[in-house]
């Protein structure tokens, strides 16, 4: 199919009075025979001055914004229809998350959950790097603001690949959105490769225990699991920076858990609400708490030897020294906090 062309707006012409004997008085000095040169000259008329007509307000150069706005919004919708765009080993696509998935992200980020970011600037400016967070909220929407907050905030606009757990990947639709927007199954290997690439890898290892938890136990971490993460960041010699949300927690206050419900349906937890299930689809929609992630000083990892990986106890030493950082920032924040909505 041949590619449509596109032409833009033109931008606005100041009209000019006397222009119809303007044009008349061309056209008859290009039929008329040329003037001999001792022919007298014919007196000049009056000048007329025509103030210029300024662009309006927002419409820099008479529409040219808009213009590039529609082409680039047409020249990506044809790429994607053709197939011309590119997706990594791991089915990552760099431009449909940074045109789409993050434009639909960022207005919970800026304007409903209005997070406040910290200590961006622990995160490396570039290689790899783990990045190791609390879990919470009934729903993973931590996740996705973590995945904004890097891009949005650290200088060099990084991209978080997050290690994200078996269930996402199969529910329909999830299953190919999580891809596209670069989360990767939460195994070893798929990790060590991404931060060998020099990629920023994400992971929760609270899992379905710290997302899922009952609103008295908040804010209070569940077990790291066994510090797979840890092996994983020494195998790569690459730093682990912590990093703390407070918020999230509170979108969807867990009361709780209708289990017999969650087996039949092959989830973890079915979750209680104050609103959910007895608001129905309105019962889904977050509360617009106040959120504050915050990353912490990097631990590095290139310092032992290759074998370290294999040590078990340097490996609990080092989750626990992670787990106790997070933990302590978290109980920071929360004092610092005015209030849960502001």
């Amino acid at each position: 199919m041949a590619d449509a062309k596109v032409i833009p707006f033109g931008e606005d012409r100041p009209r000019r009075r006397g222009g119809g004997a303007r044009k008349a008085r061309a056209v008859d000095a290009v039929a008329a025979p040329s003037r001999p040169p001792e022919a007298a000259p014919q007196e000049p008329g009056p000048v007329e001055l025509v103030a210029p007509v300024e662009a309006p307000a927002g419409r820099a150069g008479g529409g040219g914004d808009w213009d590039r706005r529609i082409a680039g919004g047409l020249a990506f919708l044809r790429r994607r229809i053709t197939g011309e765009y590119e997706v990594d080993a791991f089915g990552y696509d760099k431009e449909l998350t940074d045109q789409v998935l993050m434009s639909l992200m960022r207005p919970l980020f800026d304007k409903y959950f209005r997070v406040e970011v910290r200590g961006v600037e622990n995160i490396p400016k570039e290689g790899g790097a783990l990045i190791v967070a609390n879990h919470s909220g009934t729903l993973p929407l931590d996740g996705l603001m973590l995945q904004v907050a890097v891009h949005d905030h650290h200088p060099a606009e990084r991209h978080l690949r997050l290690l994200a757990a078996d269930l996402v990947f199969m529910l329909p639709g999830v299953n190919e959105l999580a891809r596209k927007a670069g989360h990767t199954l939460a195994c070893a290997e798929d990790a060590q490769r991404l931060l060998e690439a020099g990629e920023l890898v994400g992971v929760m290892p609270e899992g379905f225990k710290g997302i899922g938890k009952p609103f008295g136990e908040r804010y209070k971490l569940q077990r790291f699991g066994r510090g797979g993460f840890v092996s994983t960041a020494l195998r790569a010699g690459t730093p682990i920076v912590p990093c703390s949300i407070v918020g999230a927690e509170e979108i969807y206050p867990m009361i709780g858990n209708a289990k017999t419900l969650a087996r039949l349906l092959g989830l973890p937890y079915f979750p209680i609400t104050p609103t959910f299930p007895w608001l129905g689809p309105l019962g889904a929609v977050p509360l617009p708490t106040k959120w504050t992630i915050q990353f912490g000083e990097p631990i590095p990892t290139d310092g032992y030897a290759a074998e370290a990986a294999e040590d078990p106890m340097l490996m609990f030493n080092l989750t626990d020294e992670v787990r106790e950082q997070i933990q302590h920032t978290l109980y920071k924040l929360l004092v610092q906090r005015r209030s849960v909505f502001f």
